[in-house]
């Protein structure tokens, strides 16, 4: 059965649609309803907020398997789909800025990690279920449904500035999931209070660059999926970064009070 006939078999039925139309625009106000509900929910318990549990994934494990659904179900569907889409080159690029976000995330985040903490199993299964469900999304819009006119978009501003935008978004990411990854040297375990470019603005400069990422993917592509996620992106990371703002007031008696969570100067 092709990528497009499990589709239609297996995830029409689930969002009550007889056509990639309908899936995908029920689909992408279902992102942006998640975003919502996540506001609601209680941390999250993973990583720092983690507890012991029986049912868990070793960490790095669990971003590599939990991530890759966003970046596997697009390539299936470029290679063994109908691809009555992808042929036009706007089409490639823009999600190209999506697949290349989840390969990092899936294949080259991980690797680098040192947590050592495993993932509790229900928050991994979530995230897993996310991912593939941004993977059908994504990947049948680009693939399958909207066709781009090239001669007309590759002129359009916002296509250029939504494209520097991503790869800001995605340099600012890595860089400071980088500079996290270094606090600690040799052997040293805890939490130290993180300084130096926007962490001096800022307590989660990676979650803000991944905001900036999703958003320029949005721009890029005025697509109902990608502005849809980047709605979820925005609650979701806003809301985690909070809860890590307000663990380093409490943890760090000399956390800089001038620092916001996650946008400079406003939040």
């Amino acid at each position: 059965m092709s990528p497009e006939g499990i589709i239609e078999a297996y995830v029409y039925p689930v969002f009550l649609a007889s056509s990639d139309e309908e899936l995908i625009t029920r689909m992408s106000y279902g992102t942006m309803i998640y975003g919502l509900l996540t506001l609601l929910a209680p941390e999250a318990p993973y990583g720092r907020y983690a507890s012991s549990s029986s049912w868990s994934v070793p960490a790095k494990l669990a971003w590599a398997l939990q991530e890759s659904p966003a970046f596997f179900v697009p390539v299936l569907l470029v290679a063994f789909g109908r691809r009555t889409a992808y042929a036009g080159l706007v089409n490639q690029l823009c999600l190209g800025m999506f697949i290349m976000h989840y390969f990092q995330r899936s294949f080259i985040f991980p690797l680098l990690m040192k947590s050592s903490k495993p993932t509790p199993f229900l928050p991994f299964f979530f995230a897993f279920l996310t991912c593939l469900y941004n993977g059908i999304l994504h990947g049948l819009y680009f693939v399958n449904f909207y066709h781009y006119k090239n001669e007309d978009w590759l002129y359009c501003p916002n296509f250029y500035m939504g494209f520097v935008l991503f790869i800001y978004g995605m340099k600012t990411n890595i860089g400071a999931d980088a500079a996290l990854r270094n606090l600690r040297k040799g052997n040293e375990t805890g939490y130290k209070i993180p300084t130096g470019g926007l962490f001096e603005k800022i307590s989660c400069p990676n979650y803000f660059g991944e905001i900036v990422e999703m958003w320029g993917y949005a721009l890029a592509s005025l697509s109902l999926p990608a502005v849809a996620h980047a709605v979820f992106t925005t609650l979701f990371l806003s809301r985690r970064a909070l809860d890590h703002h307000r663990w380093y007031i409490k943890k760090f008696e000399d956390y800089p009070k001038s620092r916001k969570a996650v946008i400079p100067f406003l939040l």
